[in-house]
């Protein structure tokens, strides 16, 4: 089963572009794939089960269209196939109320989006770290 890749749930496309050349900056050569919504998000991890091509950590934010973060966490959390993938929570959302409600739901991490690049290229770094650890347990 593949789990060297980082899957991105991501709307806003600026966001996209800056956490892709985030990841390549720090030299991170695992592939990154990017889902626009919720149902994009969950229609890729049924697929993903079922052709073995499971993420090895999932950046979820929280304010997307169609189906928001927090209903797809609790369906990642709820689905046997799915609920062992990391899903950090990344969201410009910093209300402690919903920090606590994602934590409650199954995050692994609730990280809110830097707010410059380096520490978006520490961000980077640091699931890059996370990956590799979770990858050689």
């Amino acid at each position: 089963m593949t789990k060297s890749f980082i899957l991105i749930a991501e709307d806003d496309i600026d966001d996209r572009h800056l956490l892709d050349s985030a990841f390549r900056e720090i030299g991170y050569e695992g592939k990154v794939e990017f889902v626009a919504d919720g149902v994009e998000l969950m229609n890729f991890l049924h697929s993903s089960i079922e052709n073995e091509y499971v993420p090895g950590l999932i950046l979820l934010d929280l304010n997307m269209p169609k189906k928001g973060g927090k209903e797809v966490l609790q369906e990642i959390k709820e689905n046997n196939g799915l609920r062992k993938i990391p899903v950090i929570i990344f969201s410009t959302t910093k209300n402690q109320t919903e920090v606590e409600k994602c934590y409650e739901l199954g995050a692994n991490s609730y990280v809110v989006k830097p707010e410059n690049y380096n520490s978006l290229l520490q961000f980077a770094e640091n699931v890059r770290q996370l990956l590799f650890m979770s990858n050689n347990q």
